[in-house]
């Protein structure tokens, strides 16, 4: 299965759950990509005690996940991206949208 992960939110426990069950679908063999727009293009300062993102992200990336954050978000908060926010566009939502069996946003 591929599945699609479209992440708007800056809150830590829902950006980490949404890179826990990225990870969980990677270790059964399924693919996995994740959009990072609006908010959630913030994803890197986002850990807490409790929480570890980065964390998730890492283990998404270094799994084979593969993440695209909107480029006009990133601008907005005056970013030019990262390894784990790279700047990507709509057409590349739009792929995920299109390409991947199911698509979950949080």
């Amino acid at each position: 299965m591929k599945l699609g992960i479209v992440i708007y939110s800056n809150d830590p426990e829902t950006v980490w759950n949404a890179f826990r069950l990225a990870n969980f679908a990677l270790r059964e063999g399924d693919e996995a990509r994740a959009f990072l727009m609006a908010r959630g293009v913030e994803c890197e300062s986002l850990d807490t005690e409790k929480f570890k993102v980065t964390e998730q992200i890492r283990s998404f990336l270094g799994a084979g996940g593969k993440t695209f954050a909107c480029g006009t978000c990133l601008k907005i908060r005056q970013s030019e991206g990262s390894e784990a926010c790279p700047l990507s566009t709509m057409k590349d939502l739009y792929d995920i949208v299109r390409e991947c069996d199911k698509v979950l946003t949080f």
